[in-house]
């Protein structure tokens, strides 16, 4: 039996926030792994939690990537003004902090790498993942990019880290705030972005296996 490993990273904490769905979303994967029954492979999960920091959340992230040698990663964080899962197309090379981070830095409009590419594509297939939602009835859409805070600059260190680990597929999905109404729409529950989650690692793996050309993904 195929073993594909996967890192699934989130953040710790969030100001004024109770339940964190990338937290819980992330240590839920691990301690119950994924199974997928279509097919033969074994999926082997491992999470990572960093702090809401510019300086701090992508050392520890690659401390595990350089542990655990995964073949997918899939970031996650929290966008409290989404009303459903969003699916990260793409990650600039920019931070304009519009608040500071959990160590209270607050950098405002610089690259995050000097020198480095103005953005990167996911490598995830999104429109292989959306078309997964819609038969489970989850809410989600894609953005053009992850704004300018922390998440958008950890998912940019990742995948400019796997543009050098060729057969490493990276990708960030937002989560929104547990629960929170937005006029007629209830809002999304736990247990509706962990089976997003682990749709989201079903459709990376197939991917993984048997890929497709890179236009598809963004089509």
């Amino acid at each position: 039996m195929d073993t594909v490993n996967v890192v699934v990273c989130g953040f710790e904490h969030y100001d004024n926030v109770d339940v964190n769905p990338s937290r819980e979303v992330c240590e839920t994967l691990a301690r119950d792994s994924v199974a997928d029954e279509k097919t033969d492979v074994h999926i082997n999960v491992a999470s990572v939690l960093m702090p809401l920091s510019f300086q701090n959340a992508w050392p520890v992230l690659l401390k595990t990537l350089d542990a655990a040698h995964p073949d997918i990663v899939i970031a996650t964080g929290l966008k409290t003004h989404a009303q459903s899962v969003i699916l990260e197309c793409c990650a600039t090379n920019f931070i304009d902090a519009q608040k500071p981070d959990a160590d209270d830095v607050q950098p405002r409009r610089m690259p995050i790498i000097p020198g480095a590419p103005q953005a990167y594509w996911t490598h995830l297939p999104l429109h292989g993942i959306l078309q997964c939602f819609a038969k489970n009835s989850i809410p989600a859409s894609l953005s053009s990019d992850a704004g300018t805070f922390v998440c958008n600059s950890l998912f940019y260190q990742l995948l400019n880290w796997s543009n050098k680990h060729n057969n490493t597929l990276a990708g960030f999905v937002s989560l929104p705030l547990v629960g929170k109404e937005h006029g007629y729409t209830p809002g999304m529950s736990l247990d509706q972005m962990i089976t997003a989650a682990q749709d989201v690692v079903k459709m990376s793996v197939d991917y993984y296996r048997k890929p497709l050309p890179p236009e598809i993904l963004r089509a």
